[in-house]
């Protein structure tokens, strides 16, 4: 499983309708309307990374979404495993 955690800024004033339509994508499992630099928050849950890759370049191609920025999630292991 991968987590993506995208942050997304929008046109003004397209806030609705770029929620409506990432409410549409199903790897999305959390959508947020935040307030300061970005506009939503999004995590993503997938299997690999080519899905997130896939599932990112959906949310850019929604009308009225500006610009993501995506955090990829890492698992943290036992330096002796």
């Amino acid at each position: 499983m991968v987590v993506g955690v995208t942050l997304v800024n929008v046109v003004p004033g397209h806030e609705r309708s770029v929620f409506e339509q990432l409410g549409e994508i199903p790897e999305i499992r959390e959508l947020h309307h935040v307030f300061g630099e970005y506009d939503f928050l999004v995590i993503i849950e997938v299997d690999g990374l080519p899905l997130l890759s896939k599932t990112v370049d959906a949310i850019r191609d929604v009308n009225g979404v500006m610009t993501t920025h995506t955090i990829v999630g890492a698992e943290l292991t036992d330096i002796n495993d």
